[in-house]
């Protein structure tokens, strides 16, 4: 059976590595992107099953990229998870309507990213 490709989307090197290591090595296959620019051209290229998407990240900030995501043909598809720090109400709502399907606050629950990161990539 073909692993799973997640693209986890933080401009923090030790986010994507602690998400990396509660998600598990052997499970999935990551691609890594530190801005938004890498986040639109990584998606396009690579068509992964579940982006994990910071908010708050230089060059396109996780909102457009997911507008911009969700508005182009070939990528439309991609499941999106927002993982922020921000949690305020209208910040979890702006992201479930630019087409996030969940949102995960930082600091995360490793149970909870791990669940939450299996039910997505069953839709």
């Amino acid at each position: 059976m073909d692993k799973k490709v997640i693209l986890i989307a933080d401009d923090e090197p030790h986010i994507i590595e602690l998400i990396r290591l509660t998600l598990g090595e052997e499970e999935y296959e990551y691609i890594e992107a530190e801005n938004g620019k890498q986040v639109l051209e990584l998606a396009e290229k690579r068509n992964p099953d579940l982006i994990l998407l910071d908010i708050m990240m230089p060059v396109v900030d996780g909102y457009e990229v997911a507008r911009k995501l969700k508005s182009n043909e070939k990528t439309k598809n991609i499941v999106i998870a927002m993982v922020s720090a921000k949690k305020e109400d209208q910040d979890v709502l702006k992201g479930i309507d630019k087409g996030a399907l969940a949102y995960i606050t930082k600091p995360f629950n490793p149970m909870e990213l791990e669940e939450k990161v299996k039910e997505l990539l069953q839709l």
